[in-house]
């Protein structure tokens, strides 16, 4: 009795969460799908066998083999790091002036940034590339890395949201203490918003790693310039009768992130968690 007791709770509990685990399955199913294809021969990805007849780890070095693949990965770490750190310099500031000073045309600015947000980029990527080329850096990732110096509106307002969860005493008693403002943001609200500037960091790491269309646009003429991006939908057409080796290099492209995600997982979702929470 206590058996059955048990698998029927079992059993209660999976028709409880059958919404959940169906998700589960349809986003982990690709995933699963496109490393079983990593490691199968050529000839068996165009069978219908899901499970490899033989496990291939010689498909991942393959891909080095028939292609720039470290050039690429290079290129893209290059892109996602610097790209993160100039918005972090450039949008945290911003954000706190949103946030935490009062100034005249505040709401206005405001109004600027989430307008910036909607607006789609491809309707200023031609005056913004004829920028570029006259300044001569077409065919590289500085327009794709420079442009971030001024900030991003999306961090910033996601930014500014988490910064108006903290306490303004926090910056009232340092004010008291005789702290400037420079003071107040670096000792006492950025120690505060660490969860914020990580859930930041890594949309902006994600979305320069996975961004296809800048680099296609500015170095598309450059190969020694591709990102990952660019160089597996080159790698993709180039072979794309080895299934195996196109998923292999797929695995290969989506393992940074994933790494990425997993170590920093706590700090990414406590900061989307407590990010606007106050308007």
């Amino acid at each position: 009795m206590r058996a059955a007791r048990h698998r029927n709770d079992r059993l209660l509990g999976i028709a409880e969460h059958s919404m959940a685990i169906l998700l589960v399955a349809v986003f982990l199913g690709p995933i699963v799908l496109i490393v079983l294809t990593a490691f199968m021969t050529s000839g068996q990805t165009l069978t219908s066998d899901l499970w490899p007849h033989e496990w291939r780890l010689s498909n991942f070095r393959e891909v080095f083999v028939e292609a720039p693949f470290l050039t690429w990965l290079k290129n893209s770490l290059i892109y996602s790091v610097l790209a993160t750190g100039f918005m972090l310099l450039s949008s945290f500031p911003a954000a706190y002036a949103l946030a935490r000073l009062q100034w005249r045309g505040r709401n206005l600015v405001l109004l600027a940034v989430i307008t910036m947000m909607l607006l789609p980029p491809q309707v200023t990527v031609v005056p913004v590339y004829r920028m570029w080329a006259e300044l001569g850096l077409t065919g590289t990732l500085w327009p794709l890395i420079l442009p971030n110096l001024v900030g991003d509106a999306f961090s910033v307002f996601l930014l500014r949201q988490f910064l108006l969860t903290i306490p303004q005493e926090y910056s009232d008693a340092a004010r008291v203490d005789g702290a400037s403002e420079l003071q107040i943001m670096l000792k006492v609200i950025v120690p505060m918003a660490k969860p914020a500037i990580a859930a930041t960091a890594m949309f902006m790491f994600f979305f320069t790693w996975n961004d296809y269309f800048g680099p296609l646009l500015y170095t598309s003429d450059e190969p020694s310039h591709w990102t990952v991006a660019v160089g597996l939908a080159s790698f993709r057409a180039l072979h794309h009768v080895q299934w195996n080796l196109v998923m292999a290099a797929t695995v290969l492209v989506m393992l940074p992130v994933i790494v990425l995600f997993f170590f920093a997982q706590k700090a990414f979702v406590e900061g989307v968690t407590l990010t606007g929470v106050k308007g």
